[in-house]
């Protein structure tokens, strides 16, 4: 019999780590590869270092032929991001970084077009106005990192810098990273690895070699209707959204995994984002190993910038990098940050009671920052560390 048969027979069990206290989490999580919400997904919580949920579940493809394994990983598109802001934030906590300097100050060639006085802050909070490239580019284009960066610094902004938010989808990681390149001589992706991942044994890739394909799930494209499904559409929303043209389809390619998109690209899995970003929900602390002071973590939390989101279309606050608690975003409280990627997937940090909450999935929702899916699962832990 085959995986699919199995599936239409019987009730799909989630795998994994969830005691008697998080029976309710299992439920929600189980519920949703029940009934359709989910196809294949992973659910993480920690608590003070440890992780106290990890479950995971279902088919790492659309035709239910591969089981979504312990490490199976996933392309989790803007949740990507947060992994860019944990770079700049550490190298912030060293002194290399100042995000209230200009970015010519380390990327000379950024400063035309009326550009010398956008700060790195404005790259790290959606404010520098380059929000999309004026050029017409084409998906392939995301791979060449030199002509991506290149033509961001060549280009003027689309409105005054630091005057409103303006969601940089595909931008900030190619900003973000040429800054961090700048100053280390390393990519973004590099850098990661070597100072986050591989200390952490984190199951995380911002650029990633052939020899995990076989792990990795097959996105499904959420219905058509638009990345922005959630905002209105404008002209600037729509040069997110086409230029390049967004395909998650191009997310099972062997050129979209190798090439470094720090804004988008990631693949992980929920168990990496939880407990990488357990450094920033410990006081820069993670097993055992010291990543920031706890002064560097609480620079996420520094409000850059709030109003209408021009690209979104929302009301948003932007910390240094995270999203912060809003009417949008009801977080239980102002310690703790967010990002969410394209699809579905979430990570939220709490500061304030050291813990993490992280979903992937493979089933895409036209959602840019997260749905109920995940709300559930982190509303079921809370009521389970409530217990």
């Amino acid at each position: 019999m085959t995986l699919k048969e199995e599936a239409k027979m019987s009730r799909i069990v989630a795998n994994g780590l969830a005691s008697d206290r998080f029976a309710g989490v299992r439920a929600a999580f189980e519920e949703n590869l029940n009934n359709g919400a989910d196809i294949g997904a992973g659910f993480t919580a920690t608590l003070n270092g440890e992780t106290v949920v990890d479950l995971w579940g279902g088919f790492a493809d659309e035709a239910k032929t591969r089981a979504w394994e312990k490490d199976t990983i996933v392309n989790v598109y803007s949740t990507t991001k947060t992994m860019t802001f944990l770079v700049a934030l550490m190298l912030a906590d060293r002194g290399d970084l100042d995000f209230d300097a200009p970015v010519a100050k380390y990327w000379p060639e950024f400063a035309a077009n009326g550009k010398g006085e956008v700060k790195v802050s404005h790259l790290m909070s959606h404010s520098s106005g380059l929000s999309g490239w004026k050029e017409t580019l084409a998906p392939a284009d995301l791979y060449d990192w030199d002509k991506a960066t290149s033509l961001l610094a060549a280009q003027a902004p689309f409105w005054t810098p630091g005057t409103a938010p303006g969601y940089h989808a595909m931008t900030q990681g190619y900003l973000i990273g040429e800054v961090v390149r700048r100053i280390t001589g390393q990519t973004i992706g590099t850098f990661f690895r070597k100072e986050v991942a591989e200390p952490l044994g984190a199951d995380f890739h911002i650029g990633m070699g052939p020899e995990h394909d076989a792990r990795v799930a097959d996105l499904i494209p959420p219905p058509v209707g638009g990345i922005t499904a959630d905002g209105e559409a404008n002209e600037l929303s729509h040069n997110m959204q086409s230029n390049p043209p967004i395909n998650p389809l191009a997310t099972r390619d062997r050129a979209w995994r190798a090439a470094e998109i720090p804004a988008a690209g990631g693949q992980g899995n929920a168990r990496s984002v939880a407990e990488i970003h357990a450094i920033l929900a410990n006081g820069g602390m993670a097993k055992g190993k010291r990543f920031l002071s706890e002064a560097g973590c609480n620079r996420a939390l520094e409000v850059q910038i709030e109003g209408k989101d021009l690209i979104l279309g929302t009301p948003v606050r932007y910390g240094m990098g995270f999203g912060l608690k809003s009417d949008m975003m009801p977080l239980p409280h102002d310690r703790c940050i967010y990002w969410g990627g394209y699809g579905g997937s979430l990570i939220i940090i709490d500061l304030e009671n050291h813990t993490t909450y992280a979903y992937a999935m493979n089933k895409m929702a036209a959602t840019t920052s997260g749905d109920l899916r995940a709300f559930s699962l982190v509303m079921a832990t809370m009521q389970g560390l409530m217990s």
